[in-house]
């Protein structure tokens, strides 16, 4: 798929234009795998045209032997495929009172995806890794001007320990398809199980560093104050996504017949865990049941889930809620973390219907 023909979409919602930020209708989607028409785009500056003829990957710093590998070379190795959730760190940013800055998306900023590439612990191998390597660095080609007078790269970083689990891919495929521009054609990473911004788009290069990443998104944006157990704030960076789920039908303030049989829809994720319970509230958050999960249960990756709901014989405004919880216990708070600032938007969010007899 083309650059033109993805940023095209009808479907999509802009929530940004330059650059391009593009947000998931979720009542649209119906299927277990985000189609990559579909999939929500967060970038943070005009995506880089790269040649994959011409293309390299350079992994240098703390290794013993530094190399580029190129587009063909990785394509070549050993693959591995795997379903993973991305979640954008600010989904759920406009539903935030009072309005804080930062794209607005609503529930659309997260997609699941069948991903193809080599494993970064493969390349970290070929290169041997120090021993005194603690963060593997991933950088794009995307450059921009975030909060200064010069131009940076975006790049993250990642616990060595993570890079060296065999989950991280250094990926060159969507959905069995050669990765859209806007999705980091030609080569990006997937560190399943962490927010969005994790999975560096456009990745050109790979540096294991002996101390702790200072980078702007590391420590400026996509950060959070802490506090030690001495009572000090501390500044860490965003990592793994919390437990979440989400109502996508009916629609917010959709309305609905007294007395029918309706199906209420949604999905649900954990992080790096897999979801094991999904419990809805069709009466403002009083009594919860069971949903119906639709997909197995995967580390990483969303799962689809249903409730059968009578609706209720009186009309008026009523509120739905759902809630996850991971493999691990963890489940959604009633309240979010202030501390997170405009991030991690995880708490339990309700959805109003209206039941009318008249609709």
């Amino acid at each position: 798929m083309s650059k033109t023909q993805h940023r095209k979409s009808r479907d999509m919602i802009i929530r940004q234009s330059k650059p391009v930020n593009l947000e998931t209708p979720l009542d649209r989607v119906d299927s277990y795998l985000t189609p990559v028409e579909l999939f929500y785009v967060r970038s943070h500056f005009d995506a880089p045209e790269i040649d994959s003829a011409t293309y390299e990957l350079r992994i240098d710093g703390a290794v013993e032997r530094p190399r580029s590998f190129t587009y063909r070379q990785l394509a070549e190795m050993p693959f591995e495929t795997r379903v993973a959730t991305l979640e954008c760190a600010g989904n759920g940013r406009a539903l935030l009172v009072p309005r804080v800055h930062g794209v607005q998306w609503e529930l659309g900023a997260v997609g699941n995806a069948e991903w193809t590439g080599v494993r970064l612990a493969t390349l970290l191998d070929q290169v041997g890794l120090r021993d005194d390597a603690c963060e593997i660095v991933l950088e794009g080609a995307d450059r921009g001007v975030p909060n200064g007078a010069e131009p940076i790269a975006f790049a993250r970083s990642i616990p060595t320990v993570k890079a060296l689990r065999g989950d991280v891919l250094i990926a060159y495929a969507m959905n069995g398809h050669p990765l859209p521009l806007d999705h980091g054609f030609p080569v990006r990473a997937i560190v399943p199980g962490h927010y969005g911004m994790a999975s560096v788009k456009w990745l050109t290069h790979i540096e294991a560093v002996r101390m702790p990443f200072l980078g702007y998104w590391q420590t400026t944006d996509y950060a959070y104050w802490a506090r030690r157990p001495d009572g000090e704030r501390v500044r860490r960076p965003l990592a793994e996504a919390r437990p979440k789920s989400e109502i996508i039908r009916p629609r917010a303030l959709e309305t609905v017949a007294p007395n029918e049989h309706y199906t209420i829809e949604g999905i649900a994720w954990a992080g790096e865990s897999e979801v094991t319970r999904v419990t809805v509230s069709t009466d403002g958050g009083q009594r919860w049941s069971e949903a119906n999960c639709l997909d197995p249960a995967r580390p990483y990756a969303w799962r689809r889930w249903t409730l059968d709901w009578l609706t209720p014989p009186v009309p008026g405004r009523y509120s739905l809620l759902s809630r996850a919880t991971g493999g691990d216990g963890a489940s959604q708070p009633d309240a979010r973390d202030p501390s997170y600032g405009t991030y991690v938007i995880d708490h339990v969010l309700p959805v109003d219907i209206v039941v009318d007899s008249r609709r």
